[in-house]
Parts: structure tokens; sequence; C-alpha cells
């Protein structure tokens, strides 16, 4: 007579377990969540009013734009030379490594047509390739080192895809900071802040020592 109260008995327990979630408990459940972004966007709000306060968004795009702009827009004018310096420095390289290689190519084509029997030494290609390069270190049996032109074309094609990557990532750097120095912009560094030890009891490991205590205003 007991086993059917003891199946009836694990089924209602499972019908209990399955039941959904009361109304109460949804309500309460959207309420917090709406009192979380109440609070948020109120503490998005109080930022906005504060006069240091700068959008990370609108320093992103600027400097994206224009590489300082951001900066000047966080008020860290102090930080544009350095920008301009990054991306003279990489820029210059890029420039420099590229007209390089148009001498280096432009050697090794007339160096390739000589070898080849269609020019000269006399010709009016070979006395445009570029002095340095038509120095004794260079020559060759037909007045160009064919193999030390093409070694030194490929060489310095490689250092143009690099400082070309080296001024992307500067202007990269440029947008990064701007965006941090924005997201920074109302946090506290006066005067008020202090770092400073004092005694301290763990009432968990029943111990006494020095607790590191932050202060802020």
């Amino acid at each position: 007579m007991t086993l059917p109260l003891c199946a009836q008995n694990t089924d209602s327990t499972t019908r209990k377990d399955t039941l959904p979630l009361k109304p109460d408990t949804v309500k309460a459940a959207a309420l917090q969540k709406s009192a979380t972004k109440a609070k948020e966007k109120y503490v998005d709000t109080v930022a906005r009013k504060d006069p240091r306060y700068r959008n990370p968004g609108t320093a992103a795009f600027r400097s994206a734009i224009l590489p300082g702009w951001g900066q000047v827009y966080n008020r860290k004018i102090w930080k544009v030379p350095i920008v301009y310096a990054a991306l003279g420095i990489t820029g210059g390289l890029f420039i420099d490594n590229l007209k390089w290689y148009k001498r280096f190519r432009y050697a090794f084509s007339v160096a390739s047509d000589i070898s080849l029997g269609k020019d000269s030494l006399t010709g009016p290609n070979y006395q445009k390739v570029y002095g340095q390069l038509k120095r004794p270190f260079f020559e060759g049996p037909n007045g160009l080192n064919k193999e030390g032109l093409r070694s030194n074309r490929d060489q310095i094609r490689q250092d143009v895809d690099y400082a070309f990557v080296f001024f992307l990532i500067a202007w990269g750097l440029n947008v990064v900071d701007a965006t941090v120095d924005a997201h920074l912009s109302t946090f506290d560094v006066s005067p008020k802040l202090s770092l400073r030890l004092q005694p301290g009891y763990s009432e968990m490991a029943n111990t006494s020592g020095l607790s590191l205590v932050m202060r802020i205003k």
C-alpha cells in the first residue's frame, strides 16, 4: 500500500522542481536590472558634467583624422611633438627606403638588359643609373654587378615594408593614447589622494599586522 504513495511523492517533487519562476521573482530581477541601468546612466551623466570630461570617441576620431588633434582635445598639448616625432621618423625611413629601392630596381633592370645585349655602357639608360651604384663595389663584368643589385633591391624592399608598418603602428598608438587619456580625464589625481600603512587586525586569520590603505578625497 505504500508504493503508490512513494511514487506520488516523487512525481510531485519533480513537478515542483520544474515549475517556472514566480511572477514576483521575475519582477524583482527586472527591477534590479532597471536599477543597475539607471545607476550606470546616472554615473555617466555625472561624469559628463565634470569640466575635465573628454569624450573618448571624439578623441579617437580626431586623432585618427589628424595625429595630435586628439591630444590637443584632451589638453595634453605636450604630447603633440612626441606624436609627430614618431610619425616623422617612421615616415622619413619609409620615404628614404622607397627612394633607394627605386634606384636599385632601375639599376638592376639596366644590368639585366646589358647582360642580355639589349643595352650598353654607353647607352642613355646606363647614364641614368645612380652614381653610387656604378662604383667599383657594384661593378661586374658588364659594368654593373647584377646579383649584388638584386640582393640589395630585395633587402631594401623589405625595409620599405617594415618602415610602412612602423608608421602605421605609430599612427595607431597616437589614437590609442588619445582614447586612453579621454577615458581617464575625470580620474582624480589630486594631492588629496594618499597611500599609507596602518596597523590592522584580521578576524579571519586572528592575527594583527599592517594594512595598505588608499585614501581618495
